[in-house]
């Protein structure tokens, strides 16, 4: 996506905190006992559309999870408008993606016991 500008980076912001509320107060209603968090958020150059990055704790399948916030995705967009329609002329477009930098991280750790297991053995 590139660089993105001061006004972007404010945007996302303010998109992010208000987006993290909603899904505070409405989030038990989409998906009861699931606490959603709202990652990251990235914005177009045009600030047109919005990359929403969700994590789902605790999930079985964050998929599923997705595609009912997906699902949902208008009523989200129209109380995120209801919150900062006086800051912006547009309200953006919404696209939701899990963000699964969570288990990148796991997945990494994993692998940096894995070696240094086999150096431990090795030394040995």
């Amino acid at each position: 996506m590139g660089i993105e500008s001061k006004r972007q980076q404010r945007f996302a912001g303010i998109i992010q905190k208000d987006l993290a509320e909603i899904f505070l107060r409405e989030g038990n209603i989409w998906l009861p006992g699931v606490m959603i968090t709202v990652t990251r958020v990235r914005i177009t150059s045009d600030l047109g559309i919005a990359r929403v990055y969700l994590s789902f704790l605790p999930v079985k399948d964050p998929q599923e999870a997705l595609e009912k916030i997906r699902h949902h995705g208008n009523e989200v967009r129209y109380k995120l408008g209801t919150r900062i329609r006086n800051q912006t002329k547009s309200i953006p477009v919404l696209e939701f993606y899990v963000d699964d930098s969570n288990d990148y991280v796991e997945h990494m750790d994993k692998i940096f016991e894995e070696i240094n297991k086999d150096k431990q053995s090795e030394d040995e």
